[in-house]
């Protein structure tokens, strides 16, 4: 199984299809189409904060369903479920940018998007256990022996991370560093913590590399274990970055 794995796309379109050109990915049919059949994956947190949230969800809803990508959901994207859905959900976090952007589409472009999304999130899977389970894709990571299980305690560890429900000096979620006693077979790629550089730590790899804070859009290659970058054009924010915490 030959699949290349995206990090936290956050509405960074342009970044996304450039990526993928550098993966080797053509867009001849107006998607990305490998020329020896390789297959695309996504962590999750595809919208939020970046400037085009409403073109990715439309790409990587046609991606999922016309050429089997993996797509499995992050925070960012369940808070957008819910908002969709008519919960009452707080407009901050970036979400406010999204829900902007939507306002500004035609009531039938918008229900069309909010359609594709719903859909997209509501056939994923919490995580993915591919290539005979020597790989797992997780928003946020997850421990070896809750792979197989899908109760709520499993969905906010996959969503969240490892959280202590406490905040840092930044007013940041005080998260433990479960990779670091990461002791499975498996291989875990995720996201949801931005990282300078993919960070490797036992058979795990983070590879949101903050491309919406101005860093980089990163995937990985599988199973070569490739990284492959394209630099942000977003402003730089070194002050989301947890490299330091994670070291």
């Amino acid at each position: 199984m030959q699949i290349d794995i995206i990090g936290d796309i956050h509405g960074c379109h342009d970044e996304w299809v450039s990526l993928t050109k550098k993966l080797g990915y053509s867009w001849e049919t107006g998607l990305p189409v490998h020329p020896v059949g390789r297959h695309l994956a996504f962590v999750g947190d595809l919208t939020d904060r970046g400037p085009d949230s409403v073109q990715v969800i439309r790409d990587v809803f046609r991606v999922v369903k016309d050429h089997h990508a993996f797509y499995v959901p992050g925070n960012h994207c369940n808070k957008l479920y819910r908002y969709l859905k008519g919960n009452n959900v707080k407009l901050i976090h970036g979400l406010e940018t999204t829900a902007a952007e939507l306002e500004r589409l035609s009531e039938k472009e918008r229900k069309i998007v909010t359609e594709q999304f719903l859909t997209l999130y509501e056939e994923a899977p919490l995580y993915h256990v591919l290539d005979h389970k020597r790989l797992v894709i997780a928003h946020a990571g997850i421990r070896e022996e809750d792979i197989g299980q899908f109760n709520k305690r499993v969905a906010v560890f996959v969503l969240y991370g490892d959280i202590t429900g406490e905040k840092n000096e930044k007013g940041l979620p005080v998260r433990k560093d479960w990779a670091r006693h990461y002791k499975g077979k498996p291989w875990i790629v995720y996201g949801h913590t931005p990282v300078h550089e993919a960070r490797f730590k036992n058979r795990t790899v983070n590879i949101d590399t903050g491309a919406v804070f101005g860093n980089k859009l990163t995937a990985l290659r599988y199973p070569e274990m490739e990284v492959v970058s394209v630099p942000s054009s977003m402003s730089y924010n070194p002050e989301k970055f947890r490299d330091n915490e994670l070291a």
